[in-house]
């Protein structure tokens, strides 16, 4: 009782009920909250601070900037959804919030767009290689079995993808990258497809800074390739799963293309699927679905690693290799 007493006195203020009220929309800097409300930083900044000790929101870094959403634990997700939801957004000073959180989106996609215009080229060369990427994505749905998923972690998500196929079929997502620009694309394209149950964070695949046993899935899609330590990796990503939890691995068989190590700072070559699952095996997995999706000089496998207590669906292997 005394943490909810205590939570509620947080959201109390007029300033205070705006800034619970934007971030139930979106993940913000200060310095975007600044803008939106009109406001000093550090008055700002005090109002932040005082929710986040109430444990209505919560503060994660990426390298010198630092971004707000509402906390993840149950009572701050359920006390902001009810005290948001009492606001009427016919109310004058929300909708100006709103009007201006719609600027700094839109701002943000911009400069995302422009990132992602700059280095389009490097996907479309590689994506030109293999079958389309609607059919890969089709085939991680499936294997996935498509049922209901709690928590979903996407390692190295880069522009979001993963979330977004997978959003409505989960509970809650989370993707991290190290690369901010690419966190800026993933950022702004969950934003235009209205996704709210995915966030992104900055984040290292060796050292991903969650809780053991918190995730139902998690997913390494075309990341591994640039790993140089791919088994670290995994083991990193069976500490983060439940018991029952399930790994789903998107990369390229073997294969010589060697211009992509050169051009396109690949590490591996492909992985051959006793290496995907002498990994997995060694970081605790135990039966390894694999799919092959042959499509081009690039041959596309997937692996879906299940740990103790849960069966791996039957190994389907789609096409030949040439």
């Amino acid at each position: 009782m005394q943490d909810l007493l205590a939570a509620l006195k947080a959201a109390a203020e007029p300033t205070r009920l705006r800034l619970l009220a934007l971030l139930e929309y979106n993940e913000l800097t200060v310095s975007e909250l600044t803008q939106i409300l009109g406001q000093s930083q550090p008055r700002v900044s005090r109002h932040l601070k005082l929710m986040a000790e109430a444990g209505l929101v919560e503060r994660f870094s990426e390298g010198t900037w630092a971004f707000y959403r509402v906390a993840d634990n149950e009572m701050g997700r359920a006390l902001t959804r009810s005290i948001v939801d009492l606001i009427v957004e016919e109310d004058p000073v929300l909708a100006r919030d709103l009007e201006r959180l719609e600027q700094v989106k839109t701002a943000r996609a911009e400069s995302a767009a422009a990132y992602f215009t700059d280095n389009a080229a490097i996907w479309d060369t590689i994506r030109s290689l293999y079958m389309p990427e609607a059919e890969v994505e089709k085939a991680v749905l499936d294997l996935l079995g498509g049922e209901p998923v709690g928590k979903l972690l996407d390692i190295g998500t880069g522009t979001g993808r993963m979330l977004s196929i997978f959003a409505g079929q989960i509970e809650r997502g989370l993707g991290v990258d190290m690369n901010r620009e690419m966190l800026a694309v993933a950022r702004a394209n969950l934003a235009q497809a209205q996704i709210q149950n995915c966030q992104v964070r900055q984040g290292d695949m060796y050292n991903l800074g969650l809780a053991a046993d918190d995730f139902d899935v998690a997913v390494f899609h075309q990341v591994l390739h640039f790993a140089e330590e791919p088994a670290a990796a995994v083991h990193e990503a069976a500490r983060v799963l439940r018991p029952d939890g399930r790994l789903l691995i998107v990369d390229f068989a073997p294969h010589t293309l060697e211009y992509l190590r050169t051009d396109h700072a690949h590490r591996r070559l492909g992985f051959c699927d006793d290496e995907v699952a002498g990994m997995c095996r060694a970081a605790g997995f135990g039966d390894v679905s694999i799919r092959h999706l042959v499509g081009g000089e690039l041959t596309v496998t997937v692996w879906l690693a299940a740990k103790a207590g849960r069966r791996a669906v039957p190994l389907h292997i789609v096409g030949e290799k040439a």
